[in-house]
């Protein structure tokens, strides 16, 4: 059952970054193309329409919105083109994830919380008369 679940999470979460190529592909029809940047958008976004602290139906609605949505853009798009963008896709995922950008990103997010730490401080001591 693990497994099978597993597989399925993978799946999905290829078929997410596939629907973003689609929506990316000029040669995708342009309905196609705004209903894919629209489940993409929402498989990637750390926004939920309904918020996951609702019991049952917070993730409920990960667990039907975003796979229905995937299955609708899958159906709508050309066999062809769909499979192209699952390789492409399937490629993106297998790339290394580079621990030094993500230590870079860090950085600069303290180093921005420093200084804006350092500049309440500042208007805390000094307050404007």
């Amino acid at each position: 059952m693990g497994g099978r679940l597993t597989l399925w999470a993978r799946a999905i979460r290829r078929d997410a970054l596939a629907v973003y190529l689609a929506a990316r592909d000029p040669r995708t029809p342009w309905p196609v193309r705004l209903l894919a940047l629209c489940v993409a958008a929402y498989a990637f976004s750390p926004i939920d329409l309904v918020p996951d602290f609702i019991p049952v139906l917070g993730l409920l609605d990960d667990l039907l919105i975003v796979p229905l949505g995937l299955l609708a853009v899958v159906r709508l798009t050309p066999p062809e083109r769909m499979a192209e963008h699952r390789v492409a896709a399937s490629a993106m995922l297998e790339r290394p994830v580079s621990r030094a950008a993500a230590a870079a990103i860090v950085a600069i997010w303290l180093l921005a919380l420093a200084l804006a730490a350092a500049g309440a401080a500042a208007l805390l001591r000094n307050p404007a008369s």
